[in-house]
């Protein structure tokens, strides 16, 4: 297992690759990327140790917000990578980073260095 993980939440098979894609290139091979469709899925890959997190608001089964609290309960960085407003977000989530769709691959790039390169919280 590596000692990165990103779990990537997105249930558009082409954003998804793009979402991998960028962070493969930013983090190279030594990164495992768990990319996940639904809420289900994201409880269960956000139970793991995670370096830090890309969730998209709406996916299958719902929206996010709950795999969201608890990604800030843990101290694991996140952001939203959403269609969505940030005004969309429940207020005790509305400090987290918001990425716009369409993002751009470096706002991907940058925000998943920086998590990477903080202090484990944890």
């Amino acid at each position: 297992m590596s000692d990165i993980r990103v779990l990537i939440v997105e249930d558009d098979p082409f954003i998804a690759m793009d979402i991998e894609s960028a962070v493969a290139e930013q983090l190279g091979a030594a990164a495992e990327l768990i990319v996940v469709e639904s809420v289900t899925q994201a409880h269960r890959a956000s139970a793991s140790k995670l370096s830090c997190a890309l969730l998209d608001i709406d996916v299958v089964g719902g929206k996010t917000f709950d795999v969201a609290a608890s990604l800030l309960e843990s101290g694991t960085p996140f952001a939203f990578v959403s269609g969505s407003t940030p005004s969309d977000v429940p207020e005790p989530l509305r400090a987290v980073p918001f990425l716009r769709k369409p993002f751009s691959i470096n706002e991907i790039a940058s925000f998943v260095s920086d998590a990477v390169a903080a202090p484990d919280k944890s």
